[in-house]
């Protein structure tokens, strides 16, 4: 039985980059990338007589930048689904790409498997945000940090495991996957149920929904 291939575009103002990305994405049997363009206008007027299932685009470019490239994709094919691949690790810039509507947003120092994973997720119909991507904006969502039972006074390393709680990993897995010790991770849980005021891992769970630190 024939999988339908998911129709994927690049957007890279470095040729390198686009090279490497091709290479890698066009080895799975899933992905189909149909082309690639250093130019977001480029882009654009390929969108005009060609429908994608994913567009995959850098933040910083010249002529016209990831936000904008992603402003005008959305009122072209609207159901075409976007992921920001970038090195912009700007809190700000962030927010603006979430606003404008982005469903990914991956940092190039992302391994492929985390890449991979978060192309599958979204064209899923779901959103994927780095882990360092969302710890960027806990840390600088002003807002949110100046709320009594906000997350003003987490560490990003309570932070890291707050996000991993919510996703169901055992203290063994978090342990694994942080490279730190069972013990050291029942003491950030401990501090964390201390300082947000959860008496349980339901509560960690439903602090860590309602402050949006989970997909």
């Amino acid at each position: 039985m024939n999988t339908k291939k998911a129709r994927v575009i690049l957007i890279d103002d470095h040729q390198i980059v686009l090279d490497s990305l091709s290479v890698l994405l066009s080895s799975f049997d899933d992905i189909d990338v149909v082309s690639v363009f250093t130019n977001g206008h480029h882009a654009l007027r390929y969108l005009e007589d060609n429908a994608v299932d994913l567009v995959i685009t850098d933040m910083r470019m010249p002529v016209i930048n990831g936000i904008e490239l992603c402003a005008s994709i959305k009122d072209k094919q609207p159901e075409t689904r976007l992921i920001m691949l970038t090195m912009v690790e700007d809190a700000k810039q962030i927010r603006s790409a979430i606003k404008m509507g982005v469903h990914g947003y991956v940092l190039k120092m992302a391994d492929a498997d985390e890449l991979i994973f978060a192309i599958r997720t979204v064209l899923e119909g779901k959103k994927y945000f780095s882990d360092e991507v969302v710890i960027e904006l806990a840390i600088f969502q002003d807002d949110k940090l100046s709320k009594p039972g906000g997350y003003a006074n987490l560490t990003i390393r309570e932070l890291e495991i707050l996000r991993l709680v919510a996703r169901e990993m055992s203290t063994n897995e978090i342990a694994e996957k942080l490279f730190i010790s069972v013990a050291t991770v029942e003491t950030h849980r401990r501090n964390l149920m201390q300082k947000i005021g959860a008496k349980s891992v339901v509560g960690l769970v439903l602090f860590a929904v309602k402050h949006e630190l989970v997909d």
